[in-house]
C-alpha cells in the first residue's frame, strides 16, 4: 500500500500574511510580456525543485532518471524543495535573490499573480506552443490557470479533487446508510449531522480545520461555492462573489453546522476522521491510500442546496502546477521538460504511484485499465473534470485570507451576521482587486 498523499493542507504550511507579501512584491515588481527571449531557444543542463512528498520524489526520481537517460547534453539535476516556513515563502525569495532553478514542480496556483509581479515566472504562452500544448492537454480546466492578462505563467499538472469522505460503522450506528447515505442537499446533510452527534456515533459530524490560515477555504466554503454555483470561485469577471445569494447560502449552511455543534471551533490535535472524532471529513483522493483499511470509508460529492447529480457537482482541485522561472538560462530545455513530465505516459505514472489526478482531459477514459485496476479511485478520477481553483490574481493569498478571516468571525465563531461580514470582506477584495 502506497503512503498518504499529502494535499496542500496537509503540508504544514505556515501562514502568509499580508504584510509579508506586500513586502517581498515591492522589493522587486515587475511583470512579464514581450516575445520569445534568447533564453526561451537556449538548451542545455537545467534544475528543477519537485515536493517533498514520498511518492511525488519517487516519482520525480524516475523522471528525471528517465530524461537524462536520453538527454546527455540537456541534464536535470533535481531535488526537493529546500525547507522553509512554507515552499510559497521559499520561492517568494528565492526569486527576490535570483536563485530559483528552471522548474518548480509544487506552484501553488493562488500565487502564481504575485511571482508573476515579481517577474520571477516565464509566460509559457510565448512558447511557439505553449498554449496550444497546455489547452490540449488540459481542456477547458486549462482556462482558469489564465493569468489576467490571457496567458500562462503555469503549467496546469496535477490535482486532488476534494469530496466528502464518511465513516461507515459510524453512520450504520447513527442509523444512516452506510452504503448509500443521501447527503446531497443542505437540509439532508444537516439531518445527517444531528443523527450523528444526537445518537452518540461521533462527536462531532464533521471537523474541518476551524484556523485562520489563508489557504483553509478550500477545504470548506470554496468546495461547495464550487459545487453551488456549478464551477465558479470567490472572485468572478474581477469582482468579488462573496454577496451573491449561493455565496451566502453556502456560508450559512456552515454556520448552522458550527451554531448546533456538529463541528469542532477549536483546532484538533491530530486527524479527527482518522480517531472517530467525526464522522466525515472533505479529502482528496490522497485519504484512500492514508486511511487504508483502517477506516471503512465511502465518498460522496460535497453537497448542494437544493441537491445535484454527482456528474454536475464541482469541487476544490487541490492542485499543484509547474512553473518556469526568468532565472534559468536554458529555457527551452524547460519547456521540453515540462512537455516530457506531463506527457500521456508521465502522468500515468504519476497517477499510478501518486494516485493524484492528472489536469487532463478525460482523464477517466484515457487512464481506464488504472481504475479498472483501483476503482476506489473512479469517484476522483470522474470528479476531477469539474473541479474550480483559486483565482490567479496579484493579491489572490491576501484576498483569501480576507474571506477566512470573514468566515471565521461569522461562520466559525458565530459573531454578527454572515452578510454584514461578508459585505466587508467583499469590500476588502475588490479593493485588492484594484491593485496591480
Amino acid at each position: 500500500m502506497r503512503k498518504r498523499i499529502t494535499g496542500f493542507r496537509r503540508l504544514a504550511v505556515a501562514v502568509i500574511s499580508a504584510g509579508v507579501v506586500a513586502g517581498t512584491l515591492a522589493a522587486c515588481g515587475s511583470s512579464g510580456g514581450g516575445g520569445q527571449t534568447d533564453a526561451m531557444k537556449a538548451h542545455g543542463p537545467i534544475t528543477i525543485w519537485y515536493s517533498n512528498n514520498a511518492q511525488e520524489v519517487q516519482w520525480g526520481k524516475a523522471m528525471v532518471a528517465s530524461w537524462n537517460s536520453a538527454h546527455p547534453k540537456e541534464q536535470i539535476k533535481a531535488q526537493e524543495v529546500p525547507a522553509g516556513k512554507s515552499t510559497e515563502e521559499v520561492i517568494g525569495a528565492a526569486i527576490t535573490a535570483g536563485t530559483t532553478p528552471c522548474l518548480v514542480f509544487n506552484n501553488l496556483p493562488a500565487a502564481t499573480g504575485q511571482w508573476q509581479k515579481q517577474g520571477g515566472l516565464v509566460d509559457l504562452s510565448k512558447f511557439s506552443d505553449g498554449a496550444s500544448y497546455i489547452e490540449s492537454r488540459s481542456g477547458k480546466a486549462a482556462d482558469q490557470y489564465k493569468s489576467p492578462d490571457g496567458d500562462f505563467y503555469q503549467m496546469p499538472w496535477k490535482q486532488n479533487p476534494v469530496m466528502i469522505f464518511y465513516n461507515k460503522a459510524l453512520f450504520q450506528k447513527a442509523g444512516l446508510d452506510p452504503s448509500k447515505p443521501d447527503l446531497s442537499t443542505y437540509d439532508k446533510f444537516l439531518a445527517a449531522a444531528q443523527k450523528i452527534k444526537s445518537s452518540g456515533a461521533a462527536p462531532y459530524a464533521i471537523y474541518p480545520a476551524p484556523t485562520s490560515e489563508f489557504f483553509q477555504p478550500n477545504f470548506d466554503y470554496l468546495p461547495l461555492l464550487a459545487a453551488q454555483t456549478g464551477g465558479k470561485t470567490f472572485i468572478e469577471n474581477g469582482k468579488s462573489t462573496l454577496t451573491s445569494q449561493d455565496s451566502l447560502d453556502v456560508a450559512n449552511f456552515w454556520k448552522s453546522i458550527y451554531a448546533d455543534g456538529l463541528a469542532g471551533k477549536e483546532q484538533y490535535q491530530g486527524d479527527a476522521f482518522a480517531d472517530g472524532k467525526a464522522a466525515m471529513a472533505i479529502v482528496g483522493p490522497w485519504a484512500i491510500a492514508y486511511y487504508g483499511d483502517k477506516i471503512q470509508w465511502g465518498s460522496v460529492p460535497v453537497p448542494t442546496k437544493d441537491g445535484k447529480s454527482a456528474d454536475e457537482t464541482y469541487t476544490f482541485p487541490d492542485a499543484k502546477n509547474i512553473g518556469m522561472y526568468t532565472s534559468c538560462k536554458n529555457q527551452g530545455t524547460a519547456w521540453d521538460v515540462i512537455k516530457y513530465a506531463t506527457s500521456k505516459d508521465q502522468d500515468g505514472k504519476l497517477l499510478d504511484v501518486t494516485g493524484q489526478m492528472p489536469i487532463r482531459s478525460n482523464v477517466a477514459s484515457v487512464y481506464s485499465s488504472y481504475f479498472d485496476a483501483h476503482p476506489a479511485y473512479k469517484e476522483f478520477g470522474a470528479q476531477s473534470e469539474r473541479t474550480a481553483d483559486d483565482p490567479t490574481g496579484t493579491n489572490t493569498i491576501a484576498q483569501l485570507q480576507a474571506l477566512r478571516d470573514a468566515y471565521s468571525k461569522a461562520v466559525i465563531n458565530g459573531n454578527g451576521s454572515v452578510e454584514d461580514a461578508f459585505k466587508a470582506a467583499s469590500q476588502k477584495i475588490d479593493q485588492l482587486q484594484a491593485q496591480k
